[in-house]
């Protein structure tokens, strides 16, 4: 089992940005892709990006496309999500997740570790 810290998160204005981390640790072999999700009070969780330890990347087709990056270090066993131009519908808990194999799977049901989330609130 991988044990995943996501941090980051807290309070921002719209217009404004944050960058989250989600630190690994144990198992690490097995962290092979690493995605993002997010789940607001009363909605469904949902896919926002992943990325694979090849830099292959997936994204959500809603309105973080081109408004949040995924990236990944590797060597620090750390991915990021840079997350500019802020509204309050990104109010969410955000969840680091991973998997094994390089497939850059949108299923939250194939990833097997989950961190504990971090809280990003979106003020108008």
């Amino acid at each position: 089992q991988v044990q995943l810290v996501e941090s980051g998160g807290g309070l921002v204005q719209a217009g404004g940005s944050l960058r989250l981390s989600c630190a690994a640790s144990g198992r690490t072999f097995s962290n092979d892709v690493m995605g993002w999700f997010r789940q607001a009070p009363g909605k469904e969780r949902e896919f926002v990006a992943a990325i694979n330890r090849d830099g292959a990347r997936a994204t959500s087709t809603d309105s973080t496309k081109g408004r949040f990056t995924i990236s990944r270090d590797n060597a620090k066993n750390t991915m990021y999500l840079q997350m500019n131009s802020l509204k309050p519908e990104d109010t969410a808990v955000y969840y680091c997740a991973t998997r094994v194999g390089l497939r850059v799977s949108q299923n939250p049901r194939e990833y097997s570790d989950w961190g504990q989330g971090t809280q990003v609130t979106v003020s108008s």
